[in-house]
């Protein structure tokens, strides 16, 4: 789901999230990948950076589909991780190229981004995560968050091994240096009764902050809700229903009032 911020609506301007859903292929060969992006602050134009960032991406996820699920399936990380960095500075190439059009500063016309890949075949647990700029991936596992970014290994930039396979894009590329920001990576394994959280910038700063206004700290109170577990003895947490899922994201949190844009995988 993406919501407009408190802080938008008082100001009348529009939310500068963008969500995207979507699915390449068909049966065990396919792809899910879920795109969030967050337009730059304090600019006219970012909503719209952040819709074009989301389909670009999304256009050349399609693109490679098939290759790209042969790679997860198979292990291939560094693979993964040279041919995802591609595709997202080409995605960044026509965000500057478009900028250039209206005349803009590249910075003016930007966007956070944060993706998931997920595989249809239930028999692969493989995760990826990529993308460039502020947001979050964060799983809850036994009532505990962790973020994924910020802790342990997985999380870098720049190619993978000489000797793998390079997953490739045949998408035009613009011109023009890579994003500032660092590229971000991880594949992380799925666990049943893991949920794991993709979101935007306005949901992952209150998970890291701390308490305030002694209030509990907001993973806290989010986490309670989402570990909640079934009836009867042994079971994994169910998710919420629709209603809850997003009454809980939008869960207040003083000094927090920017867009909240979240997708929850809940694992079975």
């Amino acid at each position: 789901m993406s919501s407009r911020g408190d802080a938008a609506r008082h100001r009348g301007e529009p939310r500068r999230d963008a969500l995207l859903l979507a699915r390449f292929g068909s049966g065990d060969g396919a792809l899910v990948l879920v795109a969030v992006a967050s337009g730059a602050r304090a600019v006219p134009d970012g909503h719209r950076a952040a819709r074009d960032a989301c389909e670009w991406i999304g256009g050349a996820i399609g693109r490679s589909q098939e290759r790209l699920a042969e790679d997860i399936r198979a292990g291939h990380r560094g693979a993964l991780e040279s041919g995802l960095h591609r595709l997202t500075d080409r995605s960044y190439g026509r965000l500057r190229a478009r900028a250039h059009e209206l005349g803009r500063h590249p910075d003016e016309y930007s966007a956070a981004l944060r993706c998931l890949l997920l595989p249809a075949d239930p028999s692969c647990g493989t995760r990826v995560f990529f993308g460039v700029g502020d947001g979050g991936l964060f799983r809850l596992r036994d009532g505990v968050w962790r973020d994924l970014e910020h802790t342990g290994p997985g999380t870098g930039s720049g190619t993978g091994p000489g000797g793998d396979r390079v997953t490739v894009d045949l998408g035009i590329v613009a011109p023009g240096p890579a994003p500032a920001e660092p590229f971000r990576f991880r594949v992380c394994s799925a666990r049943p009764g893991d949920a794991l959280l993709l979101c935007g910038t306005g949901l992952a700063e209150p998970l890291r902050g701390e308490p305030a206004f002694g209030e509990p700290a907001f993973g806290e109170r989010l986490a309670g809700r989402w570990a909640r577990t079934a009836a009867g003895a042994g079971r994994a947490p169910e998710p919420p229903g629709l209603a809850a899922f997003l009454s809980d994201v939008r869960l207040p949190a003083r000094g927090h009032a920017a867009d909240r844009t979240a997708c929850v995988v809940w694992e079975a």
